[in-house]
C-alpha cells in the first residue's frame, strides 16, 4: 500500500481562516463587524485553554471579542442574566456558552436560553431541529461545529462520501448524535452505523466501514485489526494520557496509531478536527453576519 494521507487540520484550517478574513473586511466595508461572544462558568483549565483560543482565533481573522466570565458558584439565575445579556448585545453576532457547566446546573436549560440566530455552536434545539427537517438543499441556520469541521476536512482532500459507509464511535451531542444527521443529507449521501456501549460487537461494524469516526474519548481504542485496508480514519476522541518516559500528559485520541499503516487517509490527534472545529466556529460568525447584510 502506498503511504496512507495525513489529512492535516492545522493547515487545513489556516486556509478556511485566511478566506474568512477576506469575507469579514468585505463585510466591515458593508457596516458590519462580526463579533464572538464566550460565556465562561468556573475555572476550568480545559474550559479556560478552550476558550483564550477562540478569542486567539478572532484576534487572527477580524473578529470582535466579547467576553463574560462567572465564577464556579454562580447561580442560575447569574447565569441566565448573563445569556440574555449576549442575547440582546448588539455586537455579538453570535457566542457560545462553554461546557461543561459547574455541577449542579442545567445545562439543557442554558442552552435553550440561547438565541437560535446567535447559535454559533449549532446545538439549539430550533437549530438541530431545522438540521433534522432538512434533507435536501441548503441550511440556512448554524451547524454544529465538530460534525462540520469533519466533513469539511473532508472535502478539502477530495474525499467524495457519497455511497461510503461510515461506522462513528460514540453517541455525544457534540459529534456522535449529530454527524449522522449531516452525513445522511443528499448534500453528502453517506450510509451511517452509529455504535456505543451498548453495541455488542463494534469491531463487526468497523471491519466493513470505509470511513471511520471515533469520538469516544478512549485512548487507542480502534486497533488494525478493527479496520479494513484502505479505510479512512476521523479521530475525534480527546483522552489524556500519562507518558511514563516523558513525565508527562499527553492528548491521545481513539485511534492507535499503528491503523495508519492500513489506512487510505487519517486525521491525526491532535492536529486533526480540533483545529477544523474551531475554525467553523469562526465560520458560522461570519455566515450569521452575511446573512444580516443580505
Amino acid at each position: 500500500m502506498t503511504e496512507a494521507i495525513k489529512l492535516d487540520g492545522k493547515l487545513t484550517a489556516a486556509r478556511i481562516k485566511e478566506h474568512l478574513s477576506t469575507r469579514i473586511e468585505r463585510l466591515k466595508n458593508n457596516g458590519i463587524e462580526p463579533g464572538l461572544g464566550t460565556l465562561l462558568v468556573g475555572s476550568d483549565p480545559g474550559s479556560m485553554k478552550y476558550v483564550a483560543g477562540k478569542h486567539a482565533d478572532c484576534a487572527e481573522v477580524g473578529i470582535r471579542s466579547i467576553r463574560k466570565d462567572l465564577p464556579a458558584d454562580a447561580s442560575f439565575e447569574q447565569i441566565a442574566q448573563a445569556v440574555q445579556e449576549l442575547n440582546e448585545d448588539p455586537a455579538c453576532t453570535g457566542y457560545i456558552v462553554q461546557l461543561p457547566l459547574p455541577k449542579g446546573i442545567d445545562e439543557n436549560a442554558v442552552i435553550d436560553l440561547i438565541d437560535p440566530a446567535k447559535d454559533v455552536d449549532g446545538m439549539h434545539p430550533y437549530n438541530l431541529g431545522e438540521l433534522v427537517l432538512h434533507v435536501h438543499g441548503d441550511i440556512t441556520t448554524p451547524l454544529p461545529c465538530t460534525p462540520r469541521g469533519v466533513i469539511e476536512l473532508l472535502d478539502a482532500y477530495d474525499i467524495d462520501l457519497d455511497g461510503k459507509e461510515v461506522c462513528v464511535l460514540g453517541r455525544g451531542i457534540t459529534i456522535g448524535r449529530t454527524i449522522g444527521l449531516m452525513l445522511t443529507r443528499k448534500a453528502v449521501n453517506a450510509t451511517v452505523t452509529l455504535c456505543h456501549t451498548g453495541t455488542r460487537d463494534i469491531a463487526q461494524h468497523t471491519r466493513r466501514a470505509d470511513v471511520i469516526v471515533a469520538a469516544m474519548g478512549s485512548a487507542g481504542f480502534v486497533k488494525p485489526d478493527m479496520i479494513k485496508d484502505g479505510a479512512i480514519l476521523l479521530d475525534v476522541g480527546v483522552s489524556r494520557v500519562f507518558d511514563e518516559e516523558a513525565g508527562r500528559w499527553r492528548v491521545r485520541g481513539d485511534v492507535d496509531q499503528s491503523c495508519y499503516g492500513k489506512a487510505y487517509a487519517y486525521s491525526p490527534n491532535p492536529g486533526g478536527v480540533g483545529p477544523m472545529t474551531r475554525a467553523m466556529l469562526l465560520a458560522n460568525v461570519v455566515e450569521i453576519a452575511e446573512r444580516k447584510l443580505r
